[in-house]
């Protein structure tokens, strides 16, 4: 599965990391939810973190990403406004 981290780079996802990458956006749209936007940035970054320890960089090779996550920058509003469509991990 390939995934664009927006500003980051692109990667690719071995299937064996989709549950755990599920449990973390189920737990970041509930963050969304409540609006805390503390818990949110630290959160998010989390997230786009441990992209680094699972996959592979392919930004040498341009392929169509399955899958973006947003900017570690995005604010709470914004996540609100595109979240509220659904976070980018389908259930």
């Amino acid at each position: 599965m390939i995934v664009r981290l927006m500003g980051e780079g692109q990667y690719e996802l071995d299937k064996k990391y989709v549950d755990e990458v599920n449990k973390i956006d189920n737990n970041i749209v509930k963050i969304v939810q409540k609006g805390d936007e503390l818990v949110f940035k630290s959160n998010s970054r989390n997230f786009q973190n441990m992209f680094g320890k699972m996959e592979k960089d392919i930004d040498e090779v341009i392929k169509p990403s399955e899958i973006i996550i947003p900017p570690y920058d995005l604010t709470l509003d914004e996540a609100k406004r595109i979240f509220g469509r659904r976070w980018p991990f389908p259930d």
